[in-house]
């Protein structure tokens, strides 16, 4: 049961004890650098926004004619979206609070709210793990990747120009961030955590073992912390027109064509049906778009 990692010395032994071990690895490696990669995480978009401010043109007030949202697919993100800041508020207070709020509030004081938000990191966890799972099979088929995104991504999604890149429903930014921050470190985290949390039998039995998948959460925590900061940021202040859309379900048709132009065009021909729900009152139809710029 005994964990002793490589890179653990501290004066007067090359070897120590497991709790040391992890104490050292715990504060010296997963602490520092996860603390510094949510950082710079924040550090870029606040520079993000002094250099482009709010991207695009459309603000998306105009007639909701396309539901970009089923009621069912915002009522998953948004299920998974609460749990989430609950985990990560917790996780951040329990990971770090002894650096930023410990000093302000007290050890008496800081040791009854770790208490508190631990028992609301255990309760909130089963909860993402399963609006995660929902969210994942939801979305999976529109972000697949396909060879338009390719010239999305030689031209850094008009990141370095004026013009937004055409895209389908969701561009390969929005792709990442479904692949690399939450399918697979948002598995990892809920597997782990329900390791960690003893909700799986056989697993997590000895210090060691429960070591090893405390730093798989701790790492798979932080990078899905770091991307989904991201998310937040273009969801919110970052894209014109980007929180209503997940808020009511509906955009108008400059945005969609701003912003996904190849998805709008599936619309327009249709393809790709303009309402997906069963709502009993359905908006008019887009038209094809003329003189619009992509």
């Amino acid at each position: 049961g005994n964990l002793i990692q490589p890179m653990v010395q501290y004066p007067g032994s090359r070897l120590t004890s497991a709790g040391e071990a992890w104490r050292q690895v715990r504060n010296n490696w997963l602490i520092p650098y996860g603390g510094s990669l949510l950082l710079i995480a924040l550090v870029a978009l606040i520079l993000l926004y002094v250099a482009k401010g709010k991207m695009g043109h459309a603000d998306n007030n105009g007639a909701p004619v396309i539901e970009r949202f089923t009621p069912f697919e915002r009522a998953a993100h948004w299920v998974n979206a609460g749990a989430f800041v609950a985990l990560a508020l917790s996780g951040i207070v329990m990971a770090f609070g002894k650096f930023f709020l410990q000093p302000v509030i007290g050890l008496h004081l800081f040791g009854w709210l770790a208490y508190l938000l631990k028992n609301v990191h255990n309760f909130a966890g089963p909860l993402f793990a399963v609006s995660l799972v929902i969210v994942l099979i939801t979305f999976m088929k529109d972000n697949i990747a396909n060879l338009s995104d390719l010239l999305w991504l030689k031209n850094a999604g008009g990141m370095l120009g004026k013009e937004q890149v055409p895209s389908h429903r969701f561009n390969p930014a929005e792709k990442g961030m479904y692949w690399w921050g939450m399918f697979f470190p948002g598995l990892i985290a809920v597997a782990s955590g329900l390791v960690l949390d003893k909700l799986i039998p056989g697993f997590g039995d000895t210090r060691g073992q429960m070591q090893i998948v405390h730093m798989a959460h701790l790492t798979a925590t932080a990078i899905m912390m770091a991307m989904l900061f991201g998310h937040i940021y273009m969801g919110t202040v970052g894209v014109r027109g980007a929180y209503k859309a997940m808020k009511t379900g509906w955009v108008d048709e400059e945005w969609a064509v701003e912003h996904h132009k190849l998805w709008y065009d599936d619309i327009a021909a249709g393809k790709i049906p303009a309402q997906r729900s069963g709502q009993a009152q359905e908006p008019a139809p887009p038209q094809a778009a003329v003189g619009h710029s992509a």
